[in-house]
């Protein structure tokens, strides 16, 4: 006589699996399964979701891109400016002696002098030229400077402000500053060094020779070229002190930020972190 066979449920718990519902089992009752629908307790908080959404659609650009990020970048770009005109001041005024002889280029072929006038003029131009060198290598050493650390804080700068160091907004702000006050003194300088040379008798000698054989343009005014150096060193200058006043707003922000977050981490801690506290928000140090 054979024996009835046994049932999947009682070869299941002589397993040690728990027993299962057999009408959730059947394929016919799968469409009518209510839908699982997870408890509050296992979502992540609401202000944990609000910061991962806002991590996500940050970027570097968008970081680099703000008020602050775009005064220094401009600022590297005045100082890439005053860096070329300083040296094309320097190229203008050097007269036959242009560039030192580092060029294949002749310019003495663009002059109609000859003999005795000729080897004054290279031997003035020589002297002129000399007298001006403190001022391009000054101003080379300047301007490349203020320029390459600018655009140091500028990379450094691709990640939102209450994630930077406080010592480098501190650097920047300190830099900042100093490179408004520095441009103003340096265009001042510049300008004196300049008014000074063109006023000794090396130069005088040297317009008259221009100036007798029709080159008016040769003369010891002040050069256009000299005054693209200080009007962009002033415009420097100028946002380097906008940038300052950035900073400043930046680091006030960022410590309202983290005053806030130390008052809402202790608050939590009081309450037995069952609260959940609304999401901070870090707009006053996107500045």
């Amino acid at each position: 006589m054979s024996q009835p066979p046994r049932s999947n449920r009682g070869r299941r718990e002589r397993n040690g699996e728990p027993p299962r519902d057999d009408r959730w089992s059947s394929p016919d009752s799968s469409s009518s399964r209510p839908p699982y629908y997870p408890r509050e307790a296992d979502r992540p908080p609401r202000h944990q979701r609000d910061m991962r959404q806002e991590e996500h659609h940050d970027s570097r650009c968008t970081n680099i891109c703000s008020r602050r990020g775009i005064v220094l970048i401009c600022s590297v770009l005045t100082n890439a400016l005053v860096l070329i005109c300083v040296v094309a001041a320097q190229v203008v005024m050097s007269g036959m002696s242009a560039m030192g002889g580092m060029s294949s280029f002749d310019i003495n072929t663009n002059f109609n002098l000859q003999g005795t006038e000729l080897q004054q003029v290279r031997e003035l131009d020589m002297q002129y030229s000399q007298m001006r060198a403190p001022g391009i290598y000054c101003g080379v050493a300047f301007t490349l400077t203020f320029g390459v650390v600018s655009l140091l804080f500028v990379v450094a700068g691709n990640k939102p402000a209450y994630r930077m160091s406080q010592k480098l907004l501190v650097g920047a702000l300190a830099f900042q500053a100093v490179g408004a006050v520095a441009y103003v003194v340096a265009v001042g300088l510049y300008l004196h060094f300049v008014i000074k040379v063109n006023s000794t008798d090396v130069c005088k000698r040297r317009e008259i020779l221009y100036r007798r054989n029709g080159y008016t343009w040769m003369n010891c005014d002040v050069s256009g070229a000299d005054a693209a150096v200080a009007l962009f060193g002033l415009i420097t200058g100028i946002l380097y002190a906008a940038g300052t006043g950035l900073t400043v707003q930046t680091i006030r922000g960022l410590k309202r930020y983290l005053e806030e977050k130390r008052r809402r981490d202790a608050e939590k801690r009081q309450s037995g972190g069952t609260n959940q506290s609304a999401p901070l928000r870090a707009e006053t140090t996107s500045v």
